[in-house]
């Protein structure tokens, strides 16, 4: 494969513009932005391990070597990016879910009150 195609799928899995998180508020629901960097993690690994598997599977020349090996640290690094985010995420939207049931206690105290 050349150089050309490897960069373009290692550019695939950069994912959230420079790895910044969705600002609250935002259209895009919350699960829909964990399912899709979930997505870009699995690519991500995906190519991290064809990278793995080219750079100890055949004889290569130094320069190659170094070229695969900085692509497999970059990717390495994005990979770890990626989960950082899923935690945030994962983390913000466990915050949600508690809000939510907290909110429907508080209206199902209110409504048995008012009911009796």
């Amino acid at each position: 494969m050349s150089a050309q195609s490897d960069e373009m799928r290692t550019d695939e899995c950069v994912g959230m513009e420079g790895g910044t998180l969705p600002v609250k508020g935002s259209t895009k629901g919350l699960m829909t932005e964990i399912d899709g960097l979930e997505e870009k993690l699995s690519r991500c690994r995906r190519e991290l391990e064809t990278v793995s598997d080219r750079l100890y599977g055949v004889e290569l020349s130094p320069e190659a070597r170094r070229s695969l090996e900085k692509e497999k640290k970059s990717l390495m690094s994005k990979a770890s990016n990626y989960e950082k985010e899923l935690k945030l995420l994962r983390q913000e939207n466990r915050k949600n879910m508690l809000l939510s049931v907290a909110i429907f206690i508080l209206l199902t105290l209110i409504y048995v009150y008012w009911t009796m």
